[in-house]
């Protein structure tokens, strides 16, 4: 608010010493001038400045700002008009009295002072109100876009929330599957899970997690995957290097590879395969995720891990976060595009 004060003054004495300065100049020009007619231009300073700061403390009070556009535009031709004769004869008047002007004032004169006068406060008037439109039009965008990060995150604390039980649910049928067929596999998948569930918690803080963490989370539950469904199930992970710092949303690879699992692997009657691939394309981190088996386009993959993962690529990156799926060579791949920032 100060700062805004000290801008409003700032352009109030510049302008009007500006105005002075520029007729001082014409008139110096045009007329053979004395120290009077000097004296009366830098008087117009004060009393413009006095008349123009009056003007916007009547415009706060109203709440002009607040009336509907054509009411503000014949407010601001009639209150341009009333300062003008105003400041004319303000400005006069002093003169007078201090014997700057000794003539009588012609009509002709009087009438084209208040035109240009009131040219001079249109353009005032259009200057501050121009700046008053274009603050508010900030303050509103910035409000649109509070509100719209808001609700946005919001959303997706809500898709992640939502992964967590979906998460646990497939973890712990693998674990029941195991408990009457062997126990010791049990013991050890259940501490898996723990492990899984620790690193699950720390994801769970941020929006976006690292590239190299959520491949360790989606190790662990490969390892504990395996105890299930043993040479059933192989994977492979091809991971550049230079791409493990890059940020992924959490759980977005995690979910493939549980759709991989649910839709192909566990149907299949062995040597079933998951290739796990992160590399960078230009500007893009690609991800993919391929399991064998084949795409049924009759009932396409629309459960809660694919559909889930489309609304967060699209809340975090827009158009630039992209999901796909096809079927190449009795794979069907997921591709999953994330821009890097």
């Amino acid at each position: 608010m100060t700062n805004k004060r000290n801008i409003y003054w700032y352009c109030q004495i510049f302008g009007w010493a500006f105005f002075v300065i520029v007729n001082s100049i014409f008139l110096g020009l045009s007329y053979q001038t004395t120290v009077k007619d000097y004296l009366f231009y830098f008087l117009t300073m004060p009393i413009g400045i006095g008349i123009s700061h009056v003007y916007r403390l009547i415009i706060i009070k109203q709440k002009v700002l607040n009336f509907k556009i054509p009411l503000q535009l014949f407010l601001i031709i009639v209150f341009s008009i009333i300062k003008a004769i105003v400041f004319f004869f303000m400005t006069v008047g002093l003169s007078k009295m201090f014997g700057l002007i000794e003539t009588d004032l012609s009509y002709v004169y009087i009438s084209s002072s208040v035109i240009n006068f009131t040219v001079v406060f249109c353009l005032w008037n259009v200057i501050y109100f121009g700046f008053q439109y274009f603050q508010n039009y900030k303050r509103t965008e910035i409000s649109s876009l509070r509100y719209l990060a808001a609700s946005r995150e919001s959303e997706l604390n809500n898709l992640k929330a939502q992964l967590n039980p979906h998460f646990m649910f497939n973890s712990m049928n693998s674990i029941r599957a195991l408990v009457d067929e062997d126990p010791a596999k049990a013991k050890i998948a259940i501490t898996q899970l723990s492990n899984i569930l620790r690193n699950t918690l720390l994801m769970d803080k941020g929006k976006e997690i690292l590239l190299k963490d959520e491949i360790n989370l989606v190790k662990d539950y490969l390892n504990l995957e395996h105890i299930r469904y043993e040479e059933r199930l192989s994977y492979e992970f091809k991971i550049a290097d230079d791409v493990l710092n890059c940020k992924i949303p959490p759980f977005i690879i995690q979910t493939q590879v549980e759709n991989a699992i649910k839709h192909g692997i566990s149907k299949l009657p062995g040597n079933g395969n998951i290739i796990i691939e992160a590399f960078k394309l230009l500007n893009v981190l690609k991800v993919k995720v391929s399991n064998t088996g084949k795409l049924n386009n009759e009932t396409p993959l629309t459960g809660v891990g694919f559909k889930n993962s489309i609304q967060r690529l699209e809340l975090l990156y827009g158009i630039d976060g992209k999901i796909f799926i096809n079927e190449l060579h009795n794979f069907v791949v997921v591709e999953i595009n994330i821009p890097i920032k």
